[in-house]
Order: C-alpha cells, then structure tokens, then sequence
C-alpha cells in the first residue's frame, strides 16, 4: 500500500501537492526555521523531488532536544579502559561467534571477493548493532532534522543527510518516518549514514533489493565493499600490540592517519611490537597510537587497513575495539 501510494507521489507531483494542503498533512518543527527554506530547495535540486515531495516527507516530523545532549557526550568520550568494556564482553564475542556460524557461506564470500578479512566485518557488526540486536529506535528522519537544524558544528552534513534519506525513502518505497536507527541518523545492521546505502550497498542475497534494516546477508557484502571501496589491501596486516621505550611519546603518536611513516624510523624512537615473534620491515609504512588503560598508557602499530576502518568512524578506539573483538571471535 505505501509503495503504491509513494509511488503516486513520484509520478503525479500536482496529486501531491493536493495531498499536502489536505487537513491530514500536520506541520513539521523544522518548517519556520530560517534554514529550511534552502534545505528544502537544495533537496529538490540534488535528488529532483517537488517542493511538495520533501513537504511530504517531513510531514509530522519532530524535533529530539535529548539527541543533541548525546552528541554532546559521546562514548568515544571515555578513556579506553571504560569504552572497550562496551563491546569486548564475552556476551558480546558469543553472538558474534554465533553470526560466524550463521553466516559463514556468505561472510567466507565476501572475503574472497572484498578481500576484507571476516573478523572485521563481524567486528563492525559486533560493535555498531551488536549483530543486529540494537539497530537503534529513533525516527532517522527526526534525527537527522534535529541535528540538521539544530547541532550547528555539523549541520550542513546532516541536512545533506536528510535529503539523501527522503530520496532513499522515495526509491525504496517506504514513508521516511518508518525508517529508525540511531541518534545519529545511521540505518540497519552495518549503520550506514542514508547517503552510503546507494553509494556502497550490496544486493548480496540477489534478491533485488538491497535492505540494510532487515538482511544481514546484504549486510555483510554492503561493509565489505565499503571497506574494500575505501582502500582495504587484501592480505595485509592491521595492528600489532606494541610498546614504547622512549621518554617522548608524543613524538612518535601519530597525528594524521593518513600520513605513515618506515617502521625503521619510529623503531629508532623506542617502537617495538610488544610480541618478539612478530616482525616488521623497516620500511613498512605505519603509525603509531596510544590507548589509556587503567594502568597506563599502550601502544598499537598499525598499517594502512586500520586507517581503512577509521573512515567508517574517525575514533582510534573505535577502530580497535572492533578489529579486538573479530580477532577474538575468529580465534574461538
């Protein structure tokens, strides 16, 4: 029924904008402000909707005061001996072993087709949904107009957000404000931002739909080739535990993760992987970070891959909590 319906709207915008004078059409919280006049015309120019269509789309649409409480306290917040805590829990690590074995056709094919390593996608979705136990219960639409119209650091992403997510909602048929994920306006099992569900996502279960919300399968493939979009080299490490001999350690952290640099150079820096047995050439390229613990600061070399995942979401801590917990279930 909906299908139908939004696809009238698509096709027939004059019945649209029938629709929204009609008594049922109830105002949104993010009508009067000054902003949504050119987030509304900038919609209409990105994705070719009617004025009529985002109206619609936006139709009852509520503000979240709490969500931007959330963003301001965020978990990455925390020092990393609290934050890990959240995901390395041996609950945690036997629903993933659990999804492994679920799943194991379709995670062993997208690691031979990505060339991303199995433990990582079980990591994101260990970490981001808890292999889809907690896909979040907030309207991505209002989520997204709260922050868009409200969180004024990021606006303009998340309003360029929101028009992608009324965009998708109208291709894929649905009322926008079915759509619930997390405070952040993030979708389904992988939590992709709406903007990246066309850019990366997969139809892996071939049945001609791809569906982030309710497909683990598609799931799986869509983090997949995100990852491998991004520059994931296949075969090559992520991070090696280390430690660190020097007096300077703010020498040798890095500051961009985009920026490696020869192992030799930060070995001479007191750099070392804490296991004797692993061994790193000094002219691989890396960086270097420091968590805290609770009895002090560690250290982790990393590679090229790690700073691949950190494009899924920039915090360090994040990126070693999941690539933790996939080593760990893979290990079982």
């Amino acid at each position: 029924m909906y299908k139908h319906f939004y696809n009238k709207l698509k096709i027939i915008p004059l019945l649209a904008a029938a629709l929204s004078m009609t008594s049922f059409c109830q105002a949104n919280d993010f009508q009067s402000n000054p902003n949504y006049f050119n987030f509304k015309q900038k919609t209409m120019q990105t994705y070719g909707l009617t004025a009529e269509q985002v109206d619609w789309a936006m139709n009852g649409a509520k503000n979240l005061p709490n969500i931007i409480h959330i963003m301001n306290r965020p978990g990455e917040s925390k020092p990393w001996y609290d934050y890990k805590t959240n995901f390395l829990a041996n609950s945690t690590i036997q629903r993933g072993a659990r999804f492994q074995q679920q799943y194991a056709d379709t995670l062993n094919r997208a690691e031979l087709q990505f060339g991303v390593p199995q433990s990582i996608i079980l990591g994101i979705l260990g970490v981001e949904t808890g292999y889809g136990s907690n896909k979040g219960s907030f309207i991505t639409r209002d989520a997204l107009a709260t922050l868009g119209f409200g969180y004024e650091r990021r606006a303009a992403y998340f309003q360029d957000e929101l028009a992608a997510l009324i965009a998708w909602s109208y291709k894929d048929g649905v009322p926008a404000n079915s759509i619930v994920g997390s405070y952040a306006g993030a979708v389904g099992y992988p939590q992709f931002m709406p903007s990246n569900i066309p850019k990366f996502g997969v139809d892996y279960d071939g049945n001609g739909h791809i569906d982030l919300r309710n497909s683990a399968v598609d799931a799986i493939g869509s983090i997949a080739n995100y990852l491998a979009q991004h520059g994931w080299q296949r075969d090559q490490p992520i991070a090696f535990a280390a430690r660190y001999s020097g007096n300077n350690p703010d020498a040798v952290i890095s500051k961009d993760l985009t920026q490696p640099q020869p192992y030799g150079v930060l070995k001479a820096q007191g750099i070392t992987p804490l296991n004797p047995h692993v061994k790193i050439d000094d002219l691989d390229m890396v960086n270097v970070i420091q968590l805290q613990e609770s009895f002090g600061p560690v250290y982790y070399i990393t590679y090229p891959n790690f700073q691949v995942i950190t494009t899924y979401n920039k915090s360090r801590m994040y990126a070693t909590a999941l690539w933790l917990l996939g080593t760990e279930i893979t290990s079982q």
